[in-house]
Parts: structure tokens; C-alpha cells; sequence
């Protein structure tokens, strides 16, 4: 396996890069209020690493045998936190520049026994893929968050890895905090998803890592496929076959894993934000450069064309397994879409941005099969609701559909988004802030840099002036 002899002692590695320490809503919060611009947004951006390539390439590099370097890392919190993470799993993790980092690995099944207490910050994607990391490792560990992540359900990870071996004691409906005690012997998992889920897809196939024989998993829905790729680029051997909707995948365990370099490219999730407020805001032309264009990540992309969005991509092109290319929004009107169910995997972090898409567009939108946005880093069905309404905005919730009635105009805005320490909800509400005919003000911004650090700057530069400014800023508009 690869497996470098485990001593039962923590190694001594550099000093880790200061992380942020996190915020509780309510503490330290940074009120911001968005203003309509005087001029169209302009430029070519860049925008931060992606998340989910970012947490994996650390997560994957502490598993390698040998020095991963990794470039366009995402730095925010989030990430920081799955880095310390690895440092304290017995990972060597080096900060080597702006977004450069170096991991030597232990190799799969080398990871030892951590000392204190694993603090995920905000990041669900983290904590969801370390217990299936640990969970194939016989080790106890323990995982705790903010106070968002401690009211986020974890059972849907935690039932199928318990079948593998591993143990986990938690509070009510399995939240945070965590014990952990990960399997001696650990088991292959062969799981069928109850809802699909990236998360706990990959959390099942790092537990199967350290399994003798193969582990298979079955998705109702293709998510995205991040984990399949960079288990490939490490050396794995992974099949996937398409069943209808449905895929199969299948994992052979105890694979020796090769460091190999990860360029990590910008984040779809992240491109959304400066890419809408261009449709949004008259005037506007912005061109995101490299940013990833995996097919299962793309979702908002087809469905912004759908409503009639100027939305072009450029210089397509393969890095590391990963599609990229320079993506590039116009102002333009736009007409009411209807998004089936199916294309939720796709697109699941993007809701919120659509919703103020669909507010500004012509007619009533439907967005179906929300469920999954239920367990985010807040209620995002309810939260992206009351996101709209306090703007002027009509909205319905029917079930897990949500219909967004359009103005075909700058809504009213004027309104003081409640954030519930979630990121993309603050984001969007301030998207929508630069197309309304009031100013959108959000309780709390602090939380947009565990995901995009540098958002506000970067959406002032693009507009020329400071349209995202703090609430006693003198208004630009």
C-alpha cells in the first residue's frame, strides 16, 4: 500500500500559515451594503482556486507518496482549515508562495492519530471528507466547527461509513462534535445513495482506500466527479459506468497513491458571482479567466443561456483531467427558466445567484427538487426566499420547488439581508444590490472569505468605484 511505517507520534513540521480565526454570527460581524454602479462592470478577472479541487488536492497529496505541489490553491478558510487538518493527521503541508503549496504524504493507511481536537471551521465539505478519510484508518479523532457546521446533519456520511467499520458518536441526528474511531480492519463499502450527494460519495470512496477488494457506489444523479478525477491523477484505479441517470462506481482499495502536481483552476462556483452581475448591471462586459468547466459543475451556465444570457467561453482547454476555459457575460435581458430536478448535482452551491438572476428576469421561474439545498451552510430554500422578498421580490415555495416571479426590470431592493453565516446567501443579496433601484445591505460579510477572499475588491475594481462599501460608507448611488 504504500504505507510508511506509522510510529504512533505526530511529526514536527514547519510552523502552519496563521489561519483565520472564525467568526460566530453576531461577533465581529462586517455589515456591507451594495450600491448600483455608475458605470458597466469591465475587465478581465480572476477569481479564487476551486473549493472542492483545493480540499481534495491536500486531502489526496497528504495520501501520496511523495511531494504533491499544488498552484491556484484556494486560501480561504475553508481550505485552511482541511490544510491544518493534514499537517495534524501527520501530513507535511508548506505554504511555498500565493496559492503554491508542497504535500508530503504518508501514503493510504499512514495517517496517524491526531492530538487535539480536528476545528473545521465552515466547511461541510471538509468535515464530510474527513471522517471518511479517518474512517479507514484506525485512529480516533475528533471533528468540530463553527456554529453553522455544528447544526449540519452528518448521519448521511456517517450511517454508510459505519457499515465499514468505522465508529461515530455525535450529538442528535450525528452533528458536531464527532468522536471517531476509524476501522482496524476497514471493509469495502458497496452503497447505493439514498440522494445524491459529491460529499458523501467521496467520503465513502476515501474510506474504501484503505478496504482490501473493491468499493462501489451508486449515484441517483451524476454529482460532480472531482474525486474520481484526482484519484486517477494519483494513480487509482477507478470505473464508471452510466446506468440511465443513475452511475456506478467502483474503487479497488489499497492503491498506492504517487504525489503528482495539481493546477488548480478558478472556481465555477465563484465565477457566478462577477459573471451575473454583468448580465445584471447595463453596460457591462467581464471576461473570468480559467475557470473550471467540468461537466457536472456547469449547471448554471446552460441554464443562464436558457434564459437568454450572453455568456460565450474561450480558449476551452484540459489541465490536470479538468476542463478549463475563459468565460465571458454581457448585459442582456433575460427570460424566466424552468430547472428540472436532474440538473440540482450540477448546480447545487449556484441557486441563490440564479434566484437574483430570475428576479431581474422576465416571468416566473421555477427551480425543482431543492432538498439538498436544505442542509447547506444555512436553510439556502428558506434563507434565498427571504434574501428576495426583503427586496421586493415575490417568491413562492411549493414543496421543494421554489418559483421566483421576475420583475423584467431593477427590482426595488432597499432591503437588510439576514446571512445566517452563509456565504453565498451574502454574496448573492450583494449581487443583487448592484441592479436594484435601492441599495441591498447584508447583516454580516464576514463569512464571504472562508469561501472567496477578495470578493469585494474585486466586484469594486470591476465597477469602478466602491459599490460594495461598509454601511456608514457614504453612498455611491
Amino acid at each position: 500500500m504504500g504505507r510508511p511505517k506509522n510510529t504512533g507520534r505526530i511529526a514536527t513540521h514547519p510552523a502552519p500559515m496563521s489561519n483565520p480565526t472564525p467568526v460566530e454570527h453576531g461577533t465581529n460581524a462586517r455589515p456591507l451594503r451594495a450600491s448600483r454602479p455608475l458605470q458597466g462592470l469591465a475587465g478581465r478577472l480572476t477569481v479564487a482556486g476551486d473549493k472542492s479541487i483545493s480540499h481534495r488536492a491536500l486531502m489526496f497529496g497528504a495520501l501520496a507518496v511523495g511531494r504533491t505541489e499544488i498552484s491556484g490553491l484556494l486560501e480561504g478558510e475553508d481550505v485552511l482549515r482541511t490544510a491544518a487538518a493534514m499537517r495534524a493527521l501527520g501530513a507535511t503541508v508548506e505554504r511555498l508562495g500565493e496559492g503554491r503549496w508542497q504535500v508530503s504524504g504518508r501514503g493510504v493507511g499512514g495517517l496517524l492519530e491526531p492530538e487535539d481536537v480536528l476545528d473545521m471551521g465552515n466547511s461541510g465539505t471538509a468535515a464530510r471528507l474527513i471522517c471518511g478519510l479517518i474512517a479507514g484508518h484506525p485512529i480516533f479523532a475528533v471533528l468540530t466547527g463553527d456554529g453553522s457546521l455544528r447544526r449540519r446533519p452528518m448521519k448521511r456520511v456517517t450511517d454508510p461509513l459505519s457499515a465499514g467499520g468505522a465508529r461515530f458518536t455525535g450529538r442528535a441526528g450525528g452533528r458536531l462534535p464527532l468522536a471517531i474511531e476509524g476501522a482496524a480492519e476497514p471493509m469495502p463499502l458497496d452503497y447505493t445513495l439514498p440522494m445524491a450527494s459529491a460529499q458523501v460519495k467521496s467520503a465513502v470512496m476515501l474510506a474504501g482506500l484503505c478496504a482490501r477488494g473493491t468499493t462501489r457506489v451508486v449515484e441517483p444523479e451524476a454529482t460532480r466527479d472531482h474525486t474520481e478525477n484526482m484519484l486517477r491523477h494519483f494513480g487509482a484505479t477507478v470505473r464508471v459506468e452510466a446506468d440511465g441517470h443513475r452511475r456506478v462506481i467502483e474503487l479497488d482499495g489499497q492503491p498506492e497513491l504517487v504525489a503528482a502536481p495539481v493546477a488548480v483552476p478558478g472556481d465555477p462556483s465563484s465565477a457566478a458571482f462577477p459573471l451575473v452581475a454583468a448580465l445584471l448591471v447595463p453596460g457591462s462586459a467581464v471576461t473570468v479567466a480559467h475557470v473550471g468547466l467540468n461537466p457536472l459543475r456547469t449547471g448554471l451556465f446552460t441554464t443562464l443561456r436558457e434564459m437568454g444570457a450572453d455568456l460565450s467561453v474561450e480558449n476551452a482547454r484540459t489541465e490536470g483531467g479538468e476542463k478549463v476555459g475563459d468565460l465571458t457575460a454581457r448585459f442582456g435581458p433575460l427570460s424566466a427558466v424552468d430547472v428540472p430536478a436532474e440538473r440540482v448535482p450540477s448546480m447545487v452551491d449556484e441557486y441563490p445567484i440564479l434566484a437574483v438572476a430570475a428576479a431581474c428576469a422576465s416571468g416566473t421561474s421555477r427551480f425543482r427538487g431543492l432538498a439538498e439545498l436544505r442542509v447547506k451552510e444555512s436553510d439556502r430554500v428558506a434563507a434565498t426566499a427571504a434574501l428576495l422578498e426583503a427586496n421586493g421580490i415575490r417568491v413562492e415555495i411549493e414543496g421543494d420547488d421554489m418559483l421566483v416571479h421576475g420583475t423584467g426590470a431593477p427590482p426595488p431592493g432597499g432591503g437588510t439581508v439576514v446571512t445566517h453565516m452563509d456565504h453565498r446567501i451574502a454574496m448573492s443579496a450583494l449581487v443583487l444590490g448592484l441592479a436594484t433601484g435601492a441599495p441591498v445591505a447584508v447583516d454580516d460579510a464576514s463569512f464571504i472569505d472562508t469561501s472567496f477572499p477578495g470578493f469585494a475588491a474585486l466586484i469594486n475594481r470591476a465597477a469602478g468605484g466602491e459599490v460594495l462599501c461598509p454601511l456608514n460608507h457614504p453612498a455611491v448611488a
